[in-house]
Formats: C-alpha cells, sequence, structure tokens
C-alpha cells in the first residue's frame, strides 16, 4: 500500500526564513502547498518546491480557509512587527479547525511570556487559541535566528567590521532556521512532537567579539567588533521594515544591550538526534558563497 503523504499549508513560503521548511517537508515525503499574498509569488514558491501555491490573506478568515481546505497540517510564521500579526495568526488557527486540518506548527518565539516585547506579546494569544482549539499543536520557540547575520555580512567581508547596535561582550543564543525547518517538518510528519512547547537553540551563546573571531578565521583576515547606534546600524543593514516596525525592533536591541538572551540547546539536539548546526559552520558558508 502507497503510504499516505500529508499535504501541508505553509505560510511563509517565499520569505528569508519560512521558505526553508519547503524543502525540509518534501525531504519528509510531505506535499507543500505555499500560501502566497499575489499571484507573483506562485512561481517563486513553486521554484523553491511546493507542489502548488494558493492565493490568500492571513487578514480574509474565507481565502484561509479555502487555503487549508483538504490540508493535513499549517505551518505558520506569523510577519514581524505586524501590528496585527497576532489577529493574523488567530485567523489562520481558527480556519485550519473550520477546515478539518489536523496538525498545526506555530514558529513563535523563545521566551513568548516575556510580554516587555511586543514581538513577543504578539505570539502569546496565538499560542493561546492552539491550546484551546481541537489542533494537534506544536509550538516552536526558537533563538535569534543565524540567518539574521546576513544583513551584517557585507560589512564583515567588506571594511572587516561586525557592528550591532549593542555592546561588543553581549551574548546572545542563536540558531540555524534550517535546524527549525527539520522540527517543524517531524513535527508536521510524525507524531512524537503533538502538543509540545519546544526551545530551540544552537550551542553556545556567542557575543560580538567572538563572532568577529569566526569571521576573520573563516575570511582569513582580521574582523573588528563595534558597537554602532541603532539609526546607523539601520542604515548599514537596511532591514525590511517600515518606521513603527523599526521603533519596535529597537527595543528588542534595546533588550539585548541590557539582558543579553538565553537559551539551551538540549531540546534541538534531541529532536533532531544529532548535533544542531554552530555558528562558526554557518559563518564559514557565508565566508564561503
Amino acid at each position: 500500500m502507497e503510504q499516505h503523504r500529508p499535504t501541508v499549508l505553509v505560510v511563509g513560503a517565499t520569505g528569508r526564513v519560512a521558505a526553508l521548511v519547503v524543502p525540509a517537508l518534501v525531504r519528509r515525503g510531505a506535499t507543500v502547498r505555499a500560501l502566497v499574498r499575489s499571484e507573483s509569488g506562485r512561481r517563486q514558491a513553486i521554484d523553491n518546491g511546493a507542489a502548488e501555491a494558493v492565493v490568500a490573506d492571513l487578514r480574509d478568515p474565507p481565502s484561509l480557509r479555502r487555503a487549508a481546505a483538504g490540508a493535513d497540517g499549517v505551518f505558520h510564521i506569523g510577519p514581524a512587527f505586524q501590528a496585527d500579526e497576532t489577529q493574523m495568526g488567530c485567523n489562520l488557527v481558527a480556519a485550519a479547525q473550520q477546515a478539518g486540518v489536523r496538525k498545526f506548527v506555530f514558529s513563535s518565539v523563545i521566551q513568548p511570556t516575556h510580554v516587555t516585547l511586543a514581538n513577543h506579546a504578539s505570539k502569546v494569544p496565538v499560542e493561546a487559541a492552539l491550546f484551546e482549539s481541537k489542533l494537534e499543536y506544536t509550538l516552536l520557540h526558537p533563538a535569534n535566528f543565524f540567518q539574521n547575520l546576513r544583513g551584517a555580512w557585507p560589512g564583515m567581508a567588506r571594511d572587516g567590521v561586525f557592528a550591532e547596535p549593542y555592546p561588543v561582550h553581549t551574548r546572545i543564543a542563536r540558531v540555524d532556521y534550517r535546524d527549525v525547518a527539520e522540527v517543524a517538518a517531524i513535527a508536521l510528519t510524525e507524531d512524537r512532537l503533538a502538543y509540545g512547547s519546544f526551545e530551540l537553540c544552537a550551542p553556545g551563546r556567542f557575543n560580538p567579539q567572538e563572532i568577529a573571531a569566526m569571521a576573520g578565521e573563516a575570511l582569513g583576515r582580521p574582523v573588528a567588533a563595534r558597537e554602532m547606534d541603532f539609526e546607523g546600524w539601520v542604515e548599514r543593514t537596511r532591514p525590511p521594515y517600515d518606521a513603527r516596525q523599526l521603533q519596535l525592533l529597537s527595543k528588542v536591541h534595546a533588550h539585548y544591550a541590557a539582558h543579553g538572551l538565553g537559551g539551551n540547546a538540549l531540546t534541538l539536539e534531541a529532536i533532531l538526534g544529532r548535533a544542531p548546526r554552530t555558528l562558526a559552520q554557518y559563518i564559514r558558508e557565508l565566508a564561503a558563497a
């Protein structure tokens, strides 16, 4: 008998990090249905490995119900710093339940109950909606993504400077989103992670000085760590955010400056059954590319 290939609706399938979930699901035998915001996103989603793409809007519940119809699972990651991120997530939870979806994986954030940060607080009602649903939910709590360093990499490679808007001794837990994507794919194609909440971190909490040293080793020339003000950092890295989103992001960096970010790698290694990717490995990949 042919094994059932689950169909998974993936939100963010053309995005910077959620797109990594698509190949992870395909490798585990799932059929990926990408949720895209416009017709122009269809081809990009298909090129990334999705079998099909549907146009829907997280602000439009009927379109979400149509997109989820016939799906076995849903992967969701909220659009960063959007004012109505919470409502969009809750809309998708409701639509999945109404469409008869079985599994729902929510890529939330590490320490979501730290509600003084808006991007953490916005995740809590979505998690609550899942707790109160009939869905087999899995909550992922990833640390700061390795992939966020891509914006800083050109400055490291060109100028030999790693500049961040917090002190050079600040230690931050990070994770490669490819490992998060693999956990999401496991949750959507197996049952062992159902009803679980999992902190996902790579080994180590490295400060900018240590990251600069890794970059210098990978590039074969010195890289210095510098602290710069938030406005200068925005000009240097050009994150794709509007003024309101940047204001919220500045609060995240202020939190890092004051407290750093903690995290533990034990859960991620246990789920993967292997050592997670390391920051040094990721930086060597950036240098090679």
